[in-house]
């Protein structure tokens, strides 16, 4: 049920008032409802919000203090909240919890009317301090008054002396507040009791005799000429009594809407903390089941490259094992035929002659059989070493990455604990300040999110270790990677295969061939092509030519694109075009990227067909198809 109906248009704050009569008779009439389950007080104002469950003193300030101090609230809600404080305190006022009894110091009693001007702070006067000679008081000492009247507790003294220095007047300042009044008004009763008080000080003012008078400084000696009179004036002003319960009061009332509208805001604070607590975990929750997908699809992806490998290397070895049968096959059959021929040595010279010949012939065909076989078997033997190397690579590289994405799960877990653990500490720090169990709790949550943050760091430093481990095997992978490319430079260097080798940070020939062919004639353009190329070529190689700027991306990164405002691109483009231009940029991206220290050409495996680098993976498995080729062909 909302707050109210939205065919209503919103009211201004000067007609509040008048539209709490219409919320307050909906309440009574049952059309919102207040009252919950297990006697329990719900807000209809504010259905949206976590929090619905209130006590009556806890539902009764909220109300007073969204309608009367939240700034943030219409019109509208002000006076729907001002109409439900109205029908608690009216209609279910048989609901309301005994308020605790706070201990007021009442005000003593005086005798006085409650009209009657006093000096505020409470000031004590003294009169008569006489300044005689022998005298071993030190009267002229404000810390002898303070401590001749210490029982009433006054905070300072102030002496003004006439101009002889020989009668004084003391000005003695009490608290401002009941307590001070009182000590103020003990102070004066005990000269009345004395018989000198200001009454009697009056009366014998041209002989006041050697003892002191004391009184309670009022409108009097506020408006009094001479020093204390200035310096009632000064420091202090005329209050009744009155003015000051009324001065009380309105402050008392300041402070309960203060701090009911605090206790609202905090409320309000706690909900938004609880909204976005929850979004956080399930956030988190969400993130935690993703990576479990992930994780199964990896383990499948890794299980079924393994069982890939292995079924290939098994094919490896029955093809050779067949290739070994055939071999030996044919060495039979060669041995068979030899042995014929020296059958046949008997006949005539000119059959004797072509045997020999044949004879010869085959001899040079089985060394030519048993070459190939010695270079097949070594030819297999690399092959096979390079692929058990390069399975136990892969097996090492994939244990190390799995044992680390465990790691990482296991810190990422970690941080989630944290940020819950923290978000729990948030609420229960807003829940209960004062509450000894909440701070218990508080502390026990405290001491867990140490043991996790100290758990957290022992995995960082496991997964630092084991991401040195990584790359350890990275280096070697990239090792393995350079012997390949120097073993098999040969085999990799045709232009009509797939994988292949392609020099990274090379001018493409072709682009200069074609847009010569355009310009000159044919034995001139192969030449200038050739020409313009290696004088691009050693421009590339040129490290104080670098031809980029640097931008930030949409996070703020920094980031390097190509300058295309350099003055040689921008020369290079407008005299020979488009594609000569994409020819250089590409070989200055392909330099920068593989080599931008050096500034020179390095080969890598490419594969040609997908215009990318080559995996290990598709080499090895190019040279067992290449392998393969060469069997049949023997």
């Amino acid at each position: 049920m909302g707050s109210s109906s939205d065919s209503e248009s919103d009211i201004s704050d000067s007609e509040i008032n008048e539209y709490v009569e219409k919320p307050y008779e909906e309440l009574k009439a049952g059309v919102y409802k207040v009252k919950g389950r297990n006697g329990t007080l719900r807000c209809p104002f504010c259905a949206g919000k976590k929090k619905q469950d209130y006590q009556y003193n806890h539902l009764f300030q909220h109300a007073i203090g969204a309608g009367k101090g939240s700034s943030n609230r219409s019109a509208k809600q002000k006076a729907n909240h001002l109409a439900l404080a109205k029908y608690l305190e009216t209609d279910l006022a048989e609901m309301a919890e005994p308020l605790p009894q706070h201990v007021v110091t009442p005000a003593p009693a005086v005798k006085s009317e409650q009209n009657d001007l006093y000096c505020w702070p409470w000031t004590g006067i003294v009169n008569n301090i006489l300044n005689e000679p022998g005298n071993e008081q030190c009267v002229d000492s404000s810390g002898y008054w303070l401590e001749k009247f210490s029982k009433y507790k006054p905070l300072k003294v102030e002496i003004f002396w006439d101009q002889q220095e020989r009668t004084a007047q003391a000005v003695l300042q009490f608290d401002n507040d009941w307590s001070g009044f009182k000590n103020v008004m003990l102070f004066e009763k005990f000269f009345e009791a004395d018989g000198h008080s200001k009454k009697e000080w009056d009366e014998r003012r041209n002989s006041p005799g050697s003892n002191v008078y004391g009184w309670f400084a009022r409108e009097d000696d506020y408006n009094s000429e001479g020093a204390v009179g200035d310096y009632l004036r000064k420091n202090g002003e005329l209050k009744t009594i009155a003015d000051i319960v009324e001065e009380a009061a309105k402050d008392k009332e300041k402070i309960v809407a203060n701090l009911a509208n605090e206790i609202d805001m905090k409320n309000e604070n706690l909900d938004h903390l609880q909204i976005k607590y929850n979004e956080r975990a399930m956030s988190l929750s969400r993130m935690l089941q993703e990576k479990d997908i992930l994780h199964r699809r990896f383990d499948e992806e890794t299980r079924k490259l393994q069982r890939d490998s292995r079924e290939r290397v098994r094919r490896v070895l029955d093809e050779q094992e067949t290739l070994n049968i055939e071999l030996e096959n044919k060495k039979r059959r060669l041995d068979s035929w030899s042995k014929e021929l020296n059958k046949r040595e008997a006949l005539t010279e000119r059959e004797r002659l072509k045997l020999e010949e044949e004879k010869k012939k085959n001899d040079m065909r089985n060394n030519a059989l048993q070459m190939a076989s010695e270079e097949q078997r070594k030819a297999d033997e690399n092959v096979l070493r390079l692929a058990e190397e390069h399975k136990k690579e892969k097996e090492e590289a994939l244990k190390k990455v799995l044992e680390l994405e465990k790691n990482l799960d296991e810190k990422q877990k970690r941080e989630m604990e944290i940020e819950e653990l923290k978000g729990k500490l948030e609420v229960m720090k807003h829940l209960g300040k004062d509450d000894a169990a909440v701070q218990k709790k508080i502390k026990e949550m405290n001491e867990q999110l140490e043991e996790k943050i100290e758990e957290m760091d022992n995995l960082e430093d496991l997964n630092l270790q084991l991401t040195v481990k990584e790359r350890t095997s990275n280096d070697e992978l990239q090792l393995a990677r350079k012997e390949l490319i120097t073993s098999l430079r040969e085999m990799l260097s045709s232009s009509r295969v797939n994988i292949g080798l392609k020099m990274m940070g090379e001018v493409d020939e072709k682009a200069f061939k074609n847009a010569c062919n355009l310009r000159f004639p044919p034995e001139e353009a192969e030449i200038k092509a050739l020409e313009l190329c290696s004088l691009w070529q050693e421009k590339l190689k040129n490290p104080q030519w670098y031809p980029v700027k640097v931008t930030t991306d949409d996070k703020g990164n920094p980031q390097e694109i190509l300058n295309e405002d350099d003055e040689l691109l921008r020369n290079l483009k407008d005299e020979w075009g488009d594609e000569i231009y994409d020819a250089v940029t590409t070989a200055f991206h392909e330099m920068n990227e593989y080599n931008p220290s050096g500034r020179y050409v390095v080969p890598e495996l490419w594969n040609y067909k997908e215009n990318r680098k080559a995996t290990l993976k598709e080499v090895i498995n190019y040279i067992f198809k290449q392998l393969k080729t060469l069997k049949r062909k023997r």
